[in-house]
């Protein structure tokens, strides 16, 4: 872990997607951070020693999901699969059937389902992990997941208002700095063999505050419940029923089953200039929290 000295910082950015908006003035505490997201390899210890079984791989109670197609009910989780040919791009960062399929079996153990594993891969991000499923490694190792504040804080390394985690350019002198899409998203990859998807931890520099990987490799859970207006919050400050009305108010309305949401934070393997800009400090998405993917992991912090 590396200790992140706390400070006052422009949190947000209004140059990219409405949710990112406004920018607003937030203050942090001192707290130590994971130098990478949770990797493979930690993810067997806590479950050698704990026997926990991650979301993905539990069969599902049509009770507690009404409405749930039955193959969806069955242990799995989804898995980008790149389209054939041309595929229509819809709003940033979208799931779009296009190009994610729930694949029975795929969990953290066999990121692509059944016959796929994790051999070689140990120092990879763990993926398909849904936020019950991070909280739960953190309390084991005595840690918590950073809200959306520190991991932004965390992100920006020192660097206050910059677009990207290492400046204002994308990729400086044609250096690429993160692991993001290769290419014209979905269908082209440029990525060498092997690291289409994620890519080992420590892979590109870190940044100012000795982070690895906060930015692309995989989207990484916070602790914040999702709201539409991140600059206003519910008056009764500290009391139960603000976090009950937080964690109802963050669903998504148009959906027809009522599942809370949390915001992820960094991007992923899968944004792409062409498609999803979101390899930035300040890009945030909100993530119903029993959707497990392919491109979902998270990191922990300890508060000082």
């Amino acid at each position: 872990m590396r200790l992140v000295r706390g400070g006052t910082f422009p949190m947000g950015s209004e140059n990219f997607y409405p949710e990112e908006a406004p920018v607003r003035t937030v203050t942090v505490g001192d707290y130590w951070m994971d130098e990478t997201p949770v990797t493979n390899a930690a993810c067997a210890r806590f479950i050698a020693v704990t026997g926990y079984v991650t979301f993905a791989e539990r069969f599902l109670s049509a009770h507690e999901f009404p409405g749930y197609p039955l193959d969806m009910l069955m242990p799995g989780s989804c898995v980008f699969q790149p389209p054939e040919g041309a595929a229509t791009l819809a709003f940033a960062g979208e799931m779009a059937p296009d190009w994610w399929r729930f694949v029975p079996d795929a969990n953290w153990r066999q990121p692509m389902g059944a016959g796929s594993g994790v051999e070689g891969r140990e120092d990879h991000p763990v993926v398909h992990v849904v936020a019950e499923d991070a909280d739960a490694y953190a309390r084991w190792a005595g840690k918590a997941l950073p809200t959306e504040a520190e991991w932004e804080y965390a992100a920006r390394g020192g660097l206050d208002g910059a677009a990207y985690a290492w400046g204002d350019e994308l990729e400086p002198g044609g250096q690429r700095l993160a692991q993001y899409w290769d290419g014209d998203f979905p269908a082209f990859n440029r990525a060498t063999p092997g690291l289409e998807r994620t890519a080992p931890v420590r892979n590109y520099p870190n940044n100012g505050f000795g982070l690895y990987d906060l930015i692309g490799n995989v989207w990484e859970w916070t602790s914040d419940w999702n709201s539409d207006a991140p600059d206003r919050g519910i008056s009764c400050c500290g009391s139960p029923d603000r976090e009950s009305r937080k964690i109802e108010e963050s669903a998504d309305p148009a959906t027809p089953i009522s599942i809370p949401r949390r915001v992820l934070k960094g991007g992923s393997h899968l944004c792409a200039p062409n498609y999803c800009q979101r390899y930035r400090p300040a890009a945030r998405w909100p993530q119903a929290i029993d959707s497990s993917t392919s491109h979902i992991g998270f990191r922990c912090i300890v508060r000082q």
